[in-house]
């Protein structure tokens, strides 16, 4: 299997953080939720480069606030993550708490507070079981390992409404030598990026100075969990941050191995991110939305995502119903400028739309073909050259349960 930067894969599993080397992970259940793994530590067996990307909601939670400033360091040991509990809108005791967690970790660890990442994510304005977190905290270490089973674990403890844990590892072979990326993900609702989205961890066994793998990890994030959306919810809790060891003894500093650990890294964050639409609250399908001929990309991208994320579009995928009219009022209110002349529609392979008028079409067929779990919404505007493709899925009635009743 060859990425599009030419660099060979040589492996690619379903496993998580630890398929790097000199990474180990561990879970425990502290309690914050009422069943399951709720609490994950990730160490490196020596510091590493670290980079971040955080939510742009101006409503963020302490672990935002807090990891921000580690990853401005450049340099991390331990990322340590609860699920069930937010620890946003919760004032100057919620940062107090943010800080505890840290110093708690770091001590269990034998690092530096100023070398453990934080990550929280649940309900927004509770405060934070600190209790229950001093007992847990000190039991991680003793978790700690390598493996797949390690790997499922800190996957599935990050897991809040999702329905299943969503990881990937690969190895390529660079220019540089072979290097491995590994990554997990959380995210089922409140889902529609901006800068990050949702948890999403990722390790590396390659030696990255921290400005390079800013840059790189910024560009990859951009074009994969920005590309995605469920809701139109941006969280207070969107981070995802990734850690570079140098373990396998590489060093990718630029030119071709540089290109190439991107373009890895771009693919298991692509993955990660089409799982996230994949298991969003109540899909029955994901829909990649298209659109082309649009006067810039970031043009392109304004369109698809006002197309991905109105509720009309979302629920006729859910009907399998072929209502092209709801897809072009979508792209005409999205406040990019075309000629609905000059636009096209076609769902799948099939032209429903175009010339100002709806065309002639077999409605069972493209009924028949929406059933599928993966569909395609193409839009051409007619107004230029560039393109780009965002990533949803369906509302179901589901939807609607699982959020209506979601902190009762």
């Amino acid at each position: 299997m060859v990425d599009e930067g030419g660099g060979l894969i040589v492996a690619e599993l379903q496993r998580g953080v630890t398929f790097p080397r000199g990474f180990e992970t561990g879970a425990v259940r502290a309690g914050i939720k009422s069943k399951n793994l709720d609490l994950m530590l990730l160490a490196s067996d020596v510091p590493a480069s670290v980079a971040g990307v955080f939510t742009q909601n101006l409503v963020q939670a302490a672990s935002v606030v807090y990891s921000k400033k580690i990853v401005q360091g450049g340099m991390a040991r331990a990322l340590i993550c609860n699920s069930g509990n937010a620890n946003a809108c919760t004032g100057e005791q919620g940062e107090q708490d943010n800080q505890e967690m840290a110093s708690l970790a770091a001590k269990a660890l034998g690092v530096n507070a100023n070398e453990m990442l934080v990550a929280s994510t649940g309900v927004i304005g509770r405060p934070m079981p600190m209790e229950k977190l001093r007992s847990a905290i000190p039991l991680l270490p003793f978790e700690l390992g390598s493996g797949i089973e390690s790997d499922d674990e800190a996957a599935k403890a990050i897991m809040t409404t999702d329905t299943r844990p969503k990881q990937l590892a690969i190895e390529i072979a660079t220019q540089a030598g072979r290097v491995r990326i590994g990554g997990i993900a959380k995210g089922s609702g409140m889902i529609a990026p901006n800068m990050a989205t949702t948890l999403c961890f990722l390790t590396t066994d390659a030696s990255i100075q921290p400005l390079m793998l800013q840059e790189a990890l910024s560009a990859v994030i951009e074009k994969t969990f920005n590309r995605i959306t469920v809701d139109g919810d941006t969280s207070t809790n969107d981070m995802c941050l990734l850690l570079a060891n140098g373990a396998s003894g590489v060093q990718i500093s630029g030119g071709k191995s540089l290109e190439q650990f991107c373009e890895a890294l771009h693919s298991v964050c692509l993955h990660l991110a089409k799982e996230v639409v994949r298991d969003g609250e109540g899909a029955t399908k994901v829909a990649a939305i298209t659109v082309q001929e649009a006067p810039t990309e970031q043009a392109a991208v304004t369109v698809a995502k006002t197309i991905a994320e109105s509720p009309l579009v979302k629920t006729a995928l859910f009907g399998c119903d072929p209502n092209w009219g709801r897809i072009i009022a979508a792209a005409g209110r999205a406040g990019v400028p075309f000629d609905a002349n000059d636009a096209a529609v076609l769902i799948g392979s099939h032209p429903v739309f175009s010339n100002g008028r709806g065309r002639e079409f077999d409605k069972a067929a493209v009924h028949d073909y929406l059933h599928q779990t993966e569909v395609e919404i193409i839009v051409s505007l007619g107004a230029g050259t560039q393109s780009a493709t965002v990533w949803t899925c369906d509302y179901s009635y589901d939807y609607i349960r699982i959020n209506a009743s979601y902190t009762t």
